[in-house]
């Protein structure tokens, strides 16, 4: 049993380092296929559709209810590696590499959601501070590449493609060769829309699905676009000398310290509490985003992006512990899978909508729009409701 959440950990982080491993070297691409860098957008979007699709597709069959979540999680892993790996073919198309990075995202719905589902059916007790982990190496998994970018400066781009893909062959193998189904599993036939639709007619989930939404607005559109502010900001300032892959990198993996935290912290404090405040202050920092961006001070403009890197994520693990403590027991991989399916959703829309609105004279300022999700998703989690049964009987636990 000790041994289980180490290889749901570190198989998480290798598997979900192919999330974001074009991000990188989009530079490198562009300048090989003559292409403007605002296609960094569309080839994260390519990823967060696939990742919807798949995640809807795995929902109405139930797949991770109906088999084996360890084999679900090998299988899918070696897709995503190969749909990884494909793109550095000679001569591939835009349009290739977009199919291929979609197929990538598909995948990945057999990756990260499983992985919490894997992590719930052994964790009864204190899955916050599992999952705390689990998420922790899914955003390891996101700055990993750009660490590959720095680590690999002086070789071909197409080896950070070549180490995320091999790093997920071994994480589906180590979930596969060493975890088998948890005690707690519970399985399903096929998606019951009487129960599921229980989960989101109940007052206090429902809460709880709209302050994930709103999470998830700010979230993947500040990884995207942070190399970016990094970047301008050397631009403006030219003797900063930021090394973008690297801060990027440090960055983002930041937040898999907050995350395992704020699982830590889940165990003595009230969760639904932790996620308000955690929600509250990234939201705070998306508004002052646009002073921190044009501040001059180097030390100050870092720790800022610092700061943000922590609250933008720390709430994760807390949202999906309190989403699988509240779903039916018989679809909790659905529920997960479906909820998931939502939230990447939004991250699309996200994405799309600052890409299309920033120009090179707002684009210090834009990211301020980024709180339009924290602050919707702390009126959900704000107003007062009723926690007691939802309209078709459900019962929180």
């Amino acid at each position: 049993m000790r041994k289980i959440l180490p290889v749901i950990v570190i198989s998480q982080f290798f598997c979900t380092s192919v999330w974001f491993a074009a991000n990188p070297i989009l530079n490198d691409i562009a300048i090989q296929m003559n292409l403007s860098l605002s296609y960094l957008a569309l080839l994260t979007s390519s990823v967060q559709f696939g990742f919807i699709i798949g995640t809807l597709i795995f929902a109405l069959l139930s797949i991770s209810d109906r088999f084996s979540p360890s084999l679900v999680f090998f299988i899918c892993a070696i897709l995503a590696s190969m749909a990884n790996l494909i793109i550095i073919i000679p001569k591939i198309s835009l349009f290739e590499i977009m199919v291929f990075r979609f197929s990538t995202g598909f995948f990945l719905a057999g990756i990260y959601p499983v992985g919490m589902k894997i992590a719930s059916d052994y964790y009864k007790q204190g899955l916050g501070r599992s999952l705390g982990f689990l998420i922790g190496a899914l955003v390891l998994g996101t700055a990993f590449p750009h660490l590959l970018k720095s680590l690999t400066k002086h070789l071909p781009w197409e080896s950070v493609i070549l180490y995320t893909s091999f790093f997920a062959l071994i994480g589906g193998t180590l979930v596969y060769k060493l975890i088998p189904d948890g005690p707690y599993r519970h399985l399903g036939s096929k998606l019951e829309i009487k129960e599921f639709l229980n989960a989101f007619y109940n007052p206090y989930f429902r809460s709880i699905a709209l302050g994930y939404f709103g999470h998830q607005w700010e979230i993947y559109s500040f990884w995207v676009f942070l190399p970016l502010m990094l970047s301008l900001y050397n631009q403006r300032y030219p003797m900063a000398h930021i090394n973008v892959p690297l801060f990027s990198f440090m960055i983002i993996a930041m937040g898999s310290l907050a995350c395992v935290i704020s699982g830590l912290l889940s165990q003595f404090f009230d969760s639904k509490k932790l996620v308000k405040i955690c929600l509250l202050l990234s939201g705070i920092c998306c508004g002052i985003s646009p002073i921190m961006l044009l501040n001059s001070s180097k030390l100050a403009f870092i720790s800022f992006l610092f700061i943000w890197g922590w609250l933008v994520v720390a709430d994760s693990p807390l949202f999906s512990a309190l989403i699988a403590q509240n779903a039916p027991k018989e679809i909790k991989g659905t529920t997960l899978t479906i909820v998931n399916c939502i939230g990447y959703g939004v991250t699309i829309i996200s994405i799309q909508f600052i890409n299309a609105l920033r120009t090179e004279l707002n684009s210090q300022f834009i990211y301020a729009l980024l709180c339009i999700g924290p602050f919707l998703g702390c009126i959900a989690l704000f107003k007062k409701l009723n926690f007691s049964k939802g309209p078709l009987g459900f019962k929180p636990s």
